[in-house]
């Protein structure tokens, strides 16, 4: 008996200690104003939200074309859920995939110029699809500094060599991959990154990769609806065929105001995905009535140009008031407009004062930004006005 009573306070100390541990990890985090906390709200996405209590101007959604409260969006989903239900009841490959999966990944075919598409239930999931279908132990997989933390993780799960190079440097990359003596060698990039927003120097990009023989993969979440003359993205933006850029991934959580995300690719790239993609084969579909809605999204994409219009005559006027202030901002082109802050705890006291001031800004501290690179990561929509960017830069002058 004494042994079962042992037994079980040693049990009792370990966990104690584990979470002992795990305290004192979350108070350094703490102390070095790196904790973050969740915001709640109570009304729909906008440009103005309500989080506990507080109505807010909203400037760090990245529903960058405001179509996430879209009557048509809302009521595809609707229509969507009342012919398939709320869930897709099992993986794609089982009994999840619905017509409107089907439509979706036709749509999205045509629209990127590409031979087929598949739709995945994130973006995250996607690149971990990518990067672990098409590297492997014997491969080498090249990435940019400042790629999204789903293009990391995917990079390190492949299993293949992880080479990252100099932010943005082409030439850095094309030396990288010269050197290489991998089977096959991949580069993974985002066109926009999510911190900076600047864009990825493409056509050197797709130079240094033709000419190492290397298979290049983008994912296009914050370009994909906003920029190019359709809403193509990034490579609609500088004319890019299809060919020259083997994979292209984008999400629908952004500019299209849904969920989800798709890869478009060449057929035989696509089926490769479907039969090997462990994110694709074992996870439960996308909800029909999301698929419904982005199809609708995609719709309102070709006929209301007029928003991505809007968006970009809302950032020239943003950039214009931030610099005749002298604002710390850095050179974007995009709805993503960071204000560099440089101190963790300056820029959570700066986001502190924004919200008791009447705006929801986050702030954005390592380790998803570099050290003392600390920052305030304004997004602007097409569903802000000027009005609400003035008073945001007044308030602004006031406070830095």
């Amino acid at each position: 008996m004494s042994y079962h009573i042992d037994s079980a306070r040693k049990d009792r100390s370990g966990k104690d200690n584990y979470i002992h541990i795990l305290k004192k990890k979350l108070e350094r985090r703490k102390e070095e104003n790196l904790f973050r906390k969740r915001n709640t709200f109570v009304l729909r996405q906008g440009s103005t939200i309500k989080v506990d209590g507080h109505r807010l101007i909203n400037f760090c959604s990245n529903d960058y074309l405001g179509l996430a409260n879209h009557a048509d969006v809302v009521s595809a989903f609707k229509a969507g859920a009342d012919q398939f239900g709320v869930g897709s009841g099992a993986s794609s490959l089982v009994c999840g995939r619905s017509d409107l999966h089907n439509q979706l990944e036709e749509k999205l075919a045509d629209k990127t110029g590409r031979e087929a598409a598949l739709i995945f239930s994130s973006g995250y999931m996607a690149n971990l699809a990518v990067a672990t279908t098409f590297a492997g132990r014997k491969d080498e997989v090249f990435l940019d500094r400042l790629a999204h933390a789903s293009l990391v993780d995917a990079a390190r799960l492949s299993g293949g060599k992880l080479h990252r190079y100099r932010h943005a440097d082409n030439e850095a990359l094309g030396l990288a991959l010269k050197n290489s003596t991998a089977n096959e060698k991949l580069v993974l990039t985002d066109t926009v990154f999510s911190m900076d927003g600047d864009k990825v120097p493409i056509k050197e990009l797709i130079k240094a990769c033709n000419q190492n023989d290397a298979m290049l993969a983008v994912d296009d979440a914050h370009g994909f609806g906003v920029l190019g003359r359709n809403g193509g993205g990034l490579l609609e933006e500088n004319d890019i065929p299809a060919e020259d850029v083997q994979i292209l991934v984008a999400t629908f959580g952004k500019a299209l105001g849904t969920a989800g995300a798709f890869v478009a690719a060449d057929k035989i790239i696509i089926e490769t995905l479907i039969q090997f993609a462990r994110t694709y084969i074992y996870t439960t579909a996308l909800a029909p009535a999301i698929a419904g809605a982005t199809l609708a999204s995609l719709e309102i994409l070709e006929k209301e140009s007029w928003r991505r219009e809007t968006l970009s005559a809302l950032i020239k006027h943003f950039c214009s008031g931030a610099n005749a202030l002298g604002l710390n901002i850095l050179s974007s082109e995009t709805a993503i407009q960071p204000l560099i802050i440089g101190n963790s705890k300056n820029a959570v006291c700066i986001s502190d004062k924004l919200f008791d001031k009447g705006f929801l800004i986050s702030a954005i501290r390592p380790p998803t930004v570099p050290e003392g690179s600390a920052r305030l990561r304004i997004t602007l929509t097409a569903a802000h006005t000027e009005e609400q960017i003035d008073q945001l830069l007044e308030t602004l002058s006031r406070l830095l």
